[in-house]
């Protein structure tokens, strides 16, 4: 007897799905709100690492972003040529160099966050504040390490308190 076929799954269904297809959304929204100063989502990203900050590596901010010294040297270049952030050898090592933003650096991520957080709002216009909420809460908790001793996050005996 042959073994029947399974029913027929929905993408949208699927956690992955919804994680990308979200992910995709919010990233569409907040570079439209970007564009009009010039920069885009992982532009903005550099731009608030480096906010009130000390200057930075280019590998820390990399590393704080979790993109490539590639596209961070370019993102880097970037702004440097425009005059938002400075590098300087950094004085702990000076084979690296630190990032600092400028004046205009700073002035442009207070126009930036505030149309991100516009992006972020028209994003989350589908659910109240109190689901809005949670959905930050849940997404931290997925997102969070496993503990110390290797237990899973699921094993810490706590919800999304």
């Amino acid at each position: 007897m042959p073994t029947p076929a399974p029913h027929a799954k929905e993408p949208h269904d699927a956690l992955g799905y919804l994680v990308k297809h979200a992910h995709l959304r919010l990233t569409a929204l907040t570079d439209a709100a970007l564009a009009p100063l010039g920069i885009d989502s992982k532009d903005f990203g550099v731009l608030r690492v480096l906010v009130g900050r000390e200057p930075m590596s280019q590998q820390a901010v990399a590393a704080k972003l979790g993109v490539d010294r590639t596209t961070m040297v370019a993102l880097i270049d970037g702004f440097e040529a425009k005059g938002i952030v400075i590098r300087k050898p950094d004085p702990a090592d000076r084979r690296r160099n630190a990032i600092e933003l400028t004046g205009p650096g700073l002035a442009l991520y207070r126009k930036a966050d505030a149309a991100y957080l516009a992006a972020e709002d028209e994003f989350l216009a589908p659910l109240d504040a109190t689901t809005a909420a949670l959905f930050r809460r849940a997404l931290r908790a997925v997102l969070a390490p496993p503990t110390p001793d290797g237990r899973d996050r699921h094993d810490r005996g706590r919800g999304l308190a």
